[in-house]
This record gives structure tokens, C-alpha cells and sequence, in this order.
């Protein structure tokens, strides 16, 4: 990867180009629970589909039927008649799903049912503006669904006929005629599959939806560089890939000199170079919100880089209540920066040469119990002006800021502090809590380091796509370790 002019220049490459801000992040949140979506709607489906299966088809079967009045044809009478006829249509249409009109139905064909029971099934519809009245009878078999619709269509016309009038002359005033006659259906009206499937589809993508914005509502987590542009306006000086192998090989830098985690942290180290320090003198702290974020891999491997580039390089390991320093570089860490600090023993002989290179190690010496006190003493304070004077760049790694306030002290007597921040374990208001802690106290924030970020999926960040080898000003060749004392 190329080593770029500035922090934010890099890491700007990684966003899609050409799509709205605002789009990206919508579309990044979309990529990132695309699972939860899918699976939430193939069970919607899935539940649509044995619903369907679980559903004893039926079939539908219509007649149709006409409503005339009797008249003696003069155009006045047929106009009146014509207008009675589609007023009366609509309470006709009530009429064929009452006892009056069912009962004979049932007696007919023994139907072990009662005249509610069959209106379930039986529905009347009259388009409006017309004299047509259709009857639909609803059955599990096709042929029965048939004949009962056309028995309901005699049935109605035969109570019509029953509760309508005369005329004078003993002809009916309201005539109900069949114009289409009920036939068998083919295929069943229910269940619709088709219809039901691509309801459980859509129910399915909008309760995936809702579920992806409950979630990325409830979501408190740093997931990616994007995430921490959107809480502050903290530079950010890079970002290291997520590798499960991390615990075990701290050292990226030293161990694979090639790979894009250690071309991280030298493109780290470019970055650092455009900060203004105020001064000649670079000494900076390494802490991050809370544990385990990676903030000593972090503070070894940029003083590993630092140290590769030519500079004289000394990392100090403040954390006095949990330190890791030594056992990451292979050191002695029994006598260290407690000891010089208490006046115990000179720097001399306890700062260590380490690996070959232009890189000296302070580790922490035994944990004291007042860690703070100590921190802020003018002893550690003195001890830091000492070291700015004889290296090139001073790397303390402290401890987290959330639970002591020792990074906080120890970046009041430095020229700056790097905070890292841990993608999907710190939270949002950590890092913001963290942040604020050092600004309460007048400490100059360099920037933010972002570890752990995923190297696939929709928060995805990676290296590969620059296509070509690292390296070129690397050692092929791992440097042995070797621990000496150095006289300051």
C-alpha cells in the first residue's frame, strides 16, 4: 500500500466512490445484516409455504343471476322500473346468504350444516349501476361447488318470487333469471401459493428491515473507520486488520515484515511524521478506552517500524498495574520504570537494547501500589525529558483511560496521545468518554488508531486491492532478539 501525504488520505480510499455519504452508510448497514434480512425473510416464506400446505384446498363456483321488474313498457315506466330495480339489487344481494334462501339448499342435498354455517361459504356481489347479481358458492369439491351455486340461484329466485307482490294482473312484478350458470372450476381458489409466497417475502423483507434498523439503532459499537469520522473530529492516524493470530504473534512488524498488517502500522508511522509536535522532541502515549483493544501490539510495532525507518526509538511500558510490554518483546521486566522512578536503579541499567536495531525497552518493574502517584511525579516527568533528549521519538504505552487516569497524566508531560480504538469491542460513548478525559486535562489528542477491523463484509478493510508487494525497504530476513544494556 502506498504510504500517503496525510492520515485521512488513505483511509478516504476505502469508502465507495461515487455514491452519496449517506447512501454508503445505508448501503454498508444493509451489507452488514444482509444475513439477519435473508434468513428472517426464508423463514417468512417458509411459514407462507406450510401454511398453504397445511390448507385443505377449495373451490369456487359463480352464477349469475338477472333482476328485471315488470312493466307495461312505456319508456316512463321502464325508466322508473329500471331505477327501482338497481336501488332493490343491492338488499336482493343480502337476501341469498339468509335462512330464507339457504334453508332449502340444505334440505336438498342433506347438507349436515345450519343456513349460518353454509353463508360462511356462500358470498353475493352486485357490481354497481347494474340489475346482475352474481352467487358464489365455496366447497372442497369442485363439482359440489357448482351444483350448489346453481341451487342457491334457484333457491333465490324462487323466495323473490315469494316475498314480491303480485301484480293485478297475477304476473310477478321482480323476475330473477339465470344468465350464466354455475360450471365446475378446474383449479382451487384456495390456497393461492403464489399469492401467499409473495406475501411471506415482503412480510419477510419488512420485518427484516425493521430488524436491521432496531438493531443498528441499538447497536453502541465502533464497527468501522466510518463509524469513528461520525463520533469526532479526532484524526484518524490509521487502521490495523482484524487477525486471529494476533495473540500469538504480537510482533507483525518483526515476525511477517510483508504482510498488510505490518505495512500498517509503517504507513502508521508515515502519518505520524505530519503531525506537528510542537517541538524537537517526540514523545507521545499509546492508550485506548478500555482493555484489550490492542494498544501494546500497537505501541511495539509502531516503535519496531519507527526503529526499521532509522530512528533511535525508546518504549517505556507505563501500564504498572497489567504490563505486557516485556513479554511481548521476550524481556526481563522484574526491574524497570518503577524502579527508576522510586530511585531504586538508573536508567542505565535497566534500559534494554532490543532486537538488533536502534530501539531501547523500559519495561514497567514490579507493580506498585500507587501506580497514579508515581505516574505524576516530577521524577517521571524529569525521567521523560530525559529520554526526548536522547532518542528520536519516545513510545510510552499506558494503561486504558475509562478505568485510571494514569494515560491521562502521562499525556499532560508529552507532546500528545494516541487513542485506539478496538472495531466491535469499544463503544461509542467509551471512545467519546475517553476522548473527552484527555481534553478535560489540557492533553493534546494526535489522533486515533483503529485495530481489529473486519477484513470482510460490509465494514470490510484491507490492502489487497492496491496490487502489488510490500516491502521493498524491509529486512527478508527476521532480526534475532538480542537484550543488552544501553547507558543514556
Amino acid at each position: 500500500m502506498l504510504e500517503s501525504p496525510g492520515p485521512r488520505h488513505r483511509l478516504l480510499g476505502e469508502e465507495q466512490k461515487g455514491l452519496p455519504v449517506h447512501l454508503r452508510d445505508y448501503l454498508r448497514i444493509l451489507q452488514r445484516n444482509w444475513l439477519i434480512i435473508a434468513m428472517i425473510t426464508l423463514v417468512s416464506v417458509g411459514t407462507a409455504a406450510a401454511y398453504s400446505i397445511a390448507q385443505s384446498p377449495l373451490y369456487e363456483a359463480s352464477t349469475k343471476v338477472f333482476v328485471s321488474t315488470q312493466s307495461s313498457g312505456t319508456v316512463s315506466e321502464l325508466q322508473q322500473g329500471n331505477s327501482f330495480t338497481q336501488q332493490a339489487v343491492k338488499s336482493y344481494a343480502d337476501l341469498v346468504t339468509t335462512p330464507i334462501v339457504l334453508d332449502p339448499v340444505i334440505e336438498q342435498y342433506g347438507l349436515d350444516q345450519t343456513a349460518a354455517e353454509f353463508a360462511e361459504n356462500v358470498t353475493a356481489t352486485a357490481p354497481l349501476d347494474t340489475v346482475i347479481i352474481e352467487v358464489t358458492v365455496k366447497d372442497r369439491s369442485g363439482a359440489d361447488a357448482a351444483t350448489l351455486a346453481n341451487a342457491v340461484a334457484e333457491s333465490f329466485s324462487t323466495a323473490v318470487a315469494g316475498l314480491v307482490p303480485e301484480s293485478a294482473d297475477g304476473t310477478a312484478q321482480v323476475q330473477i333469471s339465470t344468465v350464466q350458470s354455475a360450471t365446475t372450476p378446474l383449479r382451487p381458489s384456495s390456497p393461492n401459493v403464489p399469492l401467499n409466497l409473495v406475501g411471506g417475502l415482503f412480510a419477510g423483507l419488512l420485518v427484516g428491515l425493521g430488524t436491521t434498523i432496531l438493531r443498528q439503532a441499538l447497536d453502541n459499537r465502533v464497527r468501522s473507520l466510518r463509524d469513528v469520522e461520525l463520533l469526532t473530529t479526532t484524526p484518524i492516524l490509521g487502521g490495523i486488520s482484524y487477525d486471529p493470530k494476533a495473540a500469538a504473534r504480537p510482533l507483525v512488524v518483526r515476525d511477517e515484515p510483508r504482510s498488510p498488517r505490518a505495512e500498517a502500522y509503517r504507513s502508521l508511522r508515515t502519518n505520524l511524521q505530519f503531525l506537528d509536535f510542537g517541538g524537537d522532541a517526540h514523545s507521545l502515549v499509546i492508550t485506548s478506552s478500555v482493555a484489550s483493544e490492542g494498544k501494546s501490539s500497537t505501541s511495539s510495532n509502531l516503535a519496531i517500524a519507527m526503529a526499521d525507518a532509522g530512528a533511535k526509538v525508546a518504549i517505556i511500558d507505563a501500564d504498572l498495574r497489567r504490563p505486557r510490554l516485556a513479554e511481548y518483546l521476550g524481556l526481563e521486566g522484574a526491574v524497570g520504570l518503577t524502579d527508576v522512578l522510586i530511585g531504586r536503579a538508573d536508567l542505565s541499567d535497566v534500559l534494554q537494547r532490543w532486537g538488533g536495531r536502534n530501539m531501547y525497552v523500559l519495561p514497567a518493574g514490579s507493580v506498585p501500589p500507587n501506580p497514579s502517584e508515581l505516574l505524576g511525579s516530577t521524577a517521571m516527568t524529569a525521567l521523560i525529558r530525559r529520554l526526548e533528549q536522547e532518542f528520536d521519538t519516545v513510545v510510552i504505552d499506558a494503561p486504558p483511560l475509562l478505568p485510571v487516569t494514569d494515560a491521562a497524566i502521562l499525556a499532560r508531560s508529552t507532546r500528545g496521545a494516541i487513542v485506539v480504538a478496538s472495531a466491535g469491542k469499544v463503544h461509542k460513548n467509551q471512545l467519546k468518554t475517553a476522548i473527552t478525559a484527555l481534553e478535560s486535562v489540557g492533553a493534546h489528542i494526535l489522533g486515533i488508531v483503529v485495530t481489529m477491523l473486519p477484513v470482510r463484509g460490509a465494514d470490510a478493510y484491507g490492502y489487497g486491492h492496491y496490487g502489488y508487494t510490500y516491502g521493498d525497504d524491509v529486512p527478508a530476513e527476521r532480526s534475532r532478539d538480542v537484550s543488552t544494556s544501553h547507558t543514556v
